[in-house]
């Protein structure tokens, strides 16, 4: 799999990925935030359905890389606890295992860009946020969506490469179940003054295989309360590049 570039400086924390919690926590969200939508509308407008082009995966890491994910093990990741995590690793990927939990990087990131590959459970179950549903986790708050959005029905803020609870993104153009999906996520971190006032808020851009065809979802960051993650059936695979820069 492909990029993980990172600058860390300042203010630090693990990236994490949700495991198989039951139930996501909603986030309090009135009126005029998020463009004026409230939280999980289901009368938002949803992103428009594109059709990705054939990809060569997995992505070869750069060679300043740091790689979180190498195909063996899961050495660079543990549970929010410290533990070894219990997710299966077979075949080149690593994939979770019903009741394991979450797990997290042992490192601490702050900016940082990072590729990542998932693939969906196939034959698909349930329906909306109960299908394939997992996430990343920047900074313990802010969730990048991991869902089976592939002709299936959900709120625009909850589909795959949503921030979730916040932001859509840009585009539908999620594969078939089974099929690996690809993010290169590029993020920076708050940035906050030496009274603790924030001074710059965080800033995201999810970039697909064709960012020239699709362009990028780019968004500045409100910092939601940290939130649990719904399913067990999201397998996030073979390569995460994580790069000092």
């Amino acid at each position: 799999m492909r990029q993980f570039t990172l600058i860390c400086a300042g203010l630090i924390s693990a990236i994490g990925i949700a495991g198989d919690a039951k139930a996501q926590t909603p986030r309090p969200q009135g009126q005029g935030e998020s463009g004026g939508w409230k939280v999980h509308a289901m009368d938002r407008p949803k992103p428009p359905v594109v059709a990705p082009a054939p990809q060569n995966l997995p992505a070869p890491p750069p060679p300043d890389a740091v790689v979180l994910f190498d195909g063996s093990d899961l050495s660079q990741w543990a549970t929010p606890g410290g533990g070894a995590p219990g997710w299966r690793v077979q075949d080149g990927y690593f994939e979770v295992v019903p009741g394991s939990g979450a797990i997290r990087t042992r490192t601490g990131f702050g900016d940082v860009q990072l590729h990542i590959e998932w693939a969906s459970p196939d034959p698909p179950q349930e329906t909306g946020q109960d299908r394939g549903n997992s996430g990343v986790f920047l900074m313990g708050r802010y969730e990048v969506q991991v869902l089976d959005s592939y002709r299936s029905d959900t709120y625009a803020d909850g589909q795959a490469a949503a921030i979730y609870g916040q932001y859509p993104p840009r585009f539908n153009a999620s594969r078939p179940p089974c099929e690996w999906q690809t993010y290169d996520i590029y993020f920076r971190r708050p940035r906050f003054g030496a009274d603790g006032a924030r001074r710059r808020p965080g800033h995201r851009t999810i970039e697909p295989r064709e960012p020239e065809r699709f362009g990028t979802s780019s968004t500045n960051l409100r910092a939601p309360p940290p939130t649990g993650a719904r399913s067990s059936s999201s397998r996030l695979s073979t390569f995460s590049r994580l790069s000092p820069a």
